[in-house]
């Protein structure tokens, strides 16, 4: 196997300023990728990761938006016009009780982890190239097994899982693939977005670790090679996969 298996290849992160989607992004650097475009709706975030490897291209865009979808696609066309991986990694986690649940919140949750996929699928699907395109999916052990106070992310989680199998299917014929990741508990901002401090995070986790199986909460880097394994070139058999990775926490509850 290549320790280049992206090269001359040109991929898109959405959500690439933070966690899973920044080391997915230098991942794809660090194999060897031409052009990583990296979405997200902080410039300064997108900057600091476009610092880090001259292959980066951040572009600020809100991909739950035509406009957002339609500024990417520029992207791709000014970098070669054929893109090779696309990630739907741009995503919002929200502790979302039944009862508190309020209408602006499940907008966002739906429109970032939901919709937005959608449209710009839809958007780079004709720039995806065939046969040879690639599209993974960063889902959750959610989308399968929900947890209290999460329903609506778990929801939204479990609409991407339709999503990998159901496109899988669709663009077979056109020779492109399409999987997902599905982590559990991952070291990322995402828990501090809800409003919690850096000690109740840790608090969490120090919990939930308890009861993973290999006792810790994951490392976004170790999502990232997954993602970065989905899309290589090699796997050209692997399509419609949901990989869980949430160290064990899926066999330990049957």
């Amino acid at each position: 196997m290549s320790d280049q298996p992206f090269a001359d290849r040109t991929v898109v992160v959405t959500g690439g300023g933070t966690g899973i989607g920044r080391a997915s992004s230098l991942a794809f650097a660090g194999l060897g990728a031409r052009t990583v475009i990296i979405t997200g709706r902080r410039e300064d975030r997108l900057a600091e990761v476009a610092a880090q490897h001259p292959a980066v291209v951040p572009v600020t865009a809100d991909v739950t938006t035509q406009a957002g979808a339609e500024a990417v696609a520029a992207a791709v066309k000014d970098h070669g016009g054929a893109l090779d991986v696309l990630v739907h990694n741009a995503g919002v986690f929200r502790f979302t009780p039944l009862a508190a649940l309020d209408t602006d919140t499940a907008r966002e949750v739906l429109d970032t982890n939901v919709l937005g996929p959608v449209l710009l699928t839809r958007q780079l699907l004709p720039l995806l190239r065939t046969p040879g395109g690639s599209i993974v999916l960063v889902s959750s052990r959610g989308g399968h097994n929900p947890g209290p106070e999460s329903s609506l992310y778990s929801a939204s989680k479990a609409a991407v899982h339709s999503f990998t199998r159901s496109w899988a299917s669709e663009l077979a014929p056109q020779g492109i693939r399409v999987n997902a990741v599905a982590p559990g508990f991952v070291r990322t901002e995402a828990y501090l977005a809800n409003g919690l401090s850096p000690e109740q995070v840790e608090g969490l986790f120090a919990g939930v670790a308890q009861s993973v199986p290999l006792g810790r909460i994951a490392e976004a880097d170790e999502i990232a090679t997954w993602v970065t394994r989905l899309a290589e070139p090699s796997d050209s058999l692997v399509t419609g996969q949901i990989l869980t990775l949430d160290g064990g926490m899926d066999v330990a509850a049957r």
